[in-house]
């Protein structure tokens, strides 16, 4: 029984997987040029670079990725950094929005964290993206639940995520984190932000500590 129910949840993870990235697709396809070169919540890159990062790991082999890495010192970040902002000045508009459509069944994962991490990987990212340029929302909430239920101390820690003192509770699902004395809520997918250590633009988030997790503070 335990075997059956963790192949449902694989094949759940997959279907999920390639869904959003297929939504996205079409939400690319539709932006304009400002949309595309607007900020997005990932700090330093627009729009057009957080797209081109998110299928880093589709259109590269393995090999071209370790040579860009030692291009960068060994730095995963500064390669991350270097990259993206090259393929983002690279490629189209329509050749963005297309990486993401014509690789949603593809099996890349994360280094760490599995296929829940892909999901997480690709929402937060598309998140990054419409949730900056105030796009009305569009994930299905047992997406955003199933990423909510990961989020631990280790997950925190690896994302930056400082929500020391704070306690999160989400306006439109059940779903709680945290026991401090800092009360911050909002719609779940905001809340997933934060965990991954974004700050959002003012007005989505309530509560005594929302002040510290805007844009503007």
């Amino acid at each position: 029984m335990e075997t059956v129910q963790h192949d449902q949840a694989v094949d759940w993870i997959r279907e999920q997987i390639a869904a959003e990235r297929r939504e996205l697709a079409e939400v690319f396809t539709a932006l304009t040029p400002d949309q595309w070169n607007a900020p997005s919540l990932c700090f330093g890159w627009r729009v057009r670079e957080v797209a081109a990062h998110m299928s880093t790991g589709f259109r590269y082999s393995t090999a071209r990725t370790l040579a860009d890495l030692l291009r960068a010192g060994g730095s995963l970040h500064r390669m991350t950094d270097r990259v993206a902002r090259r393929d983002a000045a690279a490629l189209t508009d329509g050749q963005l929005a297309a990486a993401l459509a014509d690789h949603a069944e593809h099996p890349w994962r994360p280094p760490v964290g599995g296929r829940i991490a892909a999901l997480g990987h690709d929402v937060v990212h598309g998140l990054d993206i419409t949730v900056a340029l105030g796009l009305p929302s569009r994930l299905p909430q047992p997406r955003v639940t199933a990423l909510l239920a990961t989020v631990s101390r280790r997950s925190l820690r690896f994302f930056g995520a400082r929500l020391d003192g704070v306690r999160l509770r989400a306006t439109d699902t059940g779903w709680s984190h945290g026991g401090g004395p800092a009360l911050v809520e909002g719609r779940a997918e905001h809340l997933l932000l934060l965990t991954y250590g974004r700050h959002l633009p003012s007005g989505l988030l309530t509560g005594p500590g929302a002040g510290r997790f805007t844009l503007d503070a």
